[in-house]
């Protein structure tokens, strides 16, 4: 692997680092240097995620920064590294995996770990070349940034830098950087690699690691008798299952829920084969790679929950009684439910629960998927609906003209129930903020990349504006608020990348 010479001039952006992952030793990590890129340019920067960072104003106009975040010269002050996990991989244990291609710079002294994703080969590269294209790059960045304009939990993505150097999977294509942010990378599948290896004082070293840092209050609580691991287990359902409700009720599916790709605070981490329903199809499977279907959409929750009792069995060492560690996964059962009834309510503008919500929701989202209506421009028709009194726009989108009345009826007498002076406009205003006008379909995010291709970035920067704050209008835009083209259903995407 070509290295960075000792002497290069290191790049300083500006932060200050602390030791973060690393202080627990070289048993979880090997340090190593990113591989340099040829020629590299910018692609597309979040001016946002660099204010997080605390990046001056014109971060982007050093070429110094530029090669650093592409992994061409060292970033002064930091010490990077990629870190070991293992994990079980479309249900199959895949023994020790890694970060094969993301390569750690470090954790800023705000909290937050800075990593270079397609910055060459590391140990855990499996044979692979460390490498990202382009067009993934393009996607992951994307997708960071538009899940939280969502208000979705997700790590962050700062810039894509793009080189002209070659990376071969199913064809040429051309390399790409993504420089990732996040308060924590931290897998399911890092504790699993040390339980699997029956390392259990490292298992111990990790949990405690990640209790103090990220779960401080398990310490204290009195929750299982006091058995901190057991609470740690028990917080971490109760954060993915709130992750799924906002998925589910979003309509992303994620495509590979490994458990390697399970984020331990609950984000949305590892953009890959992903996808945002077009149609609803609740059996929709995103990844043409996933031939069972074992991450379609409708799966997503249980899959979730499975991944969790992997994690638990991980812990087991730690938490000793199964019992216990069975029970801390119970919350997950009760807090999805309520999280996604929760989101659906919104989505519906009500702020008050009563019964029969649940056959509300449950009706619409039947009506949806008998026709496989356009599950974006459905919502967000309903709440102009609701702002408006106009329900022939809604009702174009079903030929089940009867069915969709009779629902919409009891969508309507449901308001009246707890109507006052003001309250449909206070609903149709909780309604355009719980439905987003814009979502990164595959086709939208195709087209940027097809034009990235040629070195033209201003579809990146197009859609990163509208995905920022997707629930406002955006006059002007309506082609990207619209109904998808034939040609979208033909994308595949799959785990190459």
């Amino acid at each position: 692997m070509s290295l960075l010479a000792e002497d290069t001039a290191a790049a300083d952006l500006g932060v200050r680092w602390k030791p973060g992952f690393r202080v627990l030793g070289p048993a979880f990590l090997t340090e190593l240097r990113p591989t340099p890129l040829p020629d590299p340019y910018w692609v597309g920067h979040s001016d946002a995620v660099a204010g997080l960072l605390g990046l001056s104003a014109d971060w982007r106009q050093s070429d110094s920064t530029l090669a650093a975040l592409t992994g061409s010269v060292p970033v002064a002050g930091t010490q990077p590294f990629a870190t070991v996990y293992s994990g079980h991989q479309f249900g199959v244990w895949a023994g020790q995996l890694g970060d094969g291609r993301a390569i750690m710079l470090g954790e800023t002294e705000g909290g937050l770990e800075v990593q270079l994703k397609g910055a060459g080969r590391t140990p855990y590269s499996r044979g692979g070349d460390g490498r990202a294209v382009l067009r993934s790059s393009i996607r992951e960045f994307l997708c960071s940034e538009a899940m939280h304009g969502l208000g979705i939990p997700t790590t962050r993505a700062l810039c894509i830098t793009g080189s002209d150097a070659r990376v071969y999977r199913e064809e040429p294509e051309t390399a790409a950087v993504v420089t990732r942010v996040a308060p924590s990378f931290i897998r399911f599948g890092h504790f699993e690699h040390f339980a699997a290896n029956q390392r259990d004082a490292e298992l111990r070293a990790l949990a405690d690691y990640v209790i103090d840092r990220y779960y401080p209050a398990c310490r204290t609580t009195d929750r299982f008798g006091g058995n901190a691991y057991a609470a740690f287990l028990e917080a971490v359902s109760e954060r993915t299952a709130a992750l799924l409700a906002q998925w589910q009720a979003v309509g992303f599916c994620h495509g590979v829920m490994n458990t390697d790709n399970m984020s331990i605070l609950g984000l949305t981490i590892d953009y890959g084969p992903f996808q945002f329903l077009d149609g609803f199809d609740p059996r929709h499977i995103c990844n043409h790679s996933d031939t069972s279907g074992r991450y379609a959409f409708n799966q997503q929750p249980n899959v979730a929950y499975w991944n969790l009792f992997c994690l638990a069995q991980a812990l087991l060492p730690l938490i000793v009684d199964q019992e216990v560690a069975v029970a801390a996964l119970e919350s997950y059962k009760a807090v999805f439910p309520r999280e996604f009834e929760g989101r659906m309510r919104a989505k519906l503008g009500l702020t008050d629960s009563a019964e029969g919500d649940r056959a509300l929701i449950e009706g619409v989202l039947k009506l949806l998927a008998a026709e496989k209506v356009d599950y974006t421009i459905f919502w967000r028709r309903l709440s102009q609906h609701m702002a408006d009194g106009n329900a022939e726009p809604v009702r174009d989108l079903f030929l089940d003209r009867a069915g969709f009345d009779a629902w919409l009826l009891s969508f309507s007498e449901r308001h009246a129930q707890a109507r006052s002076p003001g309250q449909r406009s206070e609903a149709a205003d909780l309604m355009f903020k719980s439905n987003p006008r814009f979502v990164l379909r595959n086709h939208l995010g195709q087209q940027a990349i097809e034009a990235a291709a040629q070195k033209d970035f201003s579809g990146v920067a197009t859609l990163l504006n509208l995905l920022e704050t997707p629930f406002e209008e955006h006059p002007g835009a309506d082609a990207y608020a619209g109904f998808p083209p034939d040609w979208a259903s033909t994308i595949e995407i799959s785990c190459s990348s």
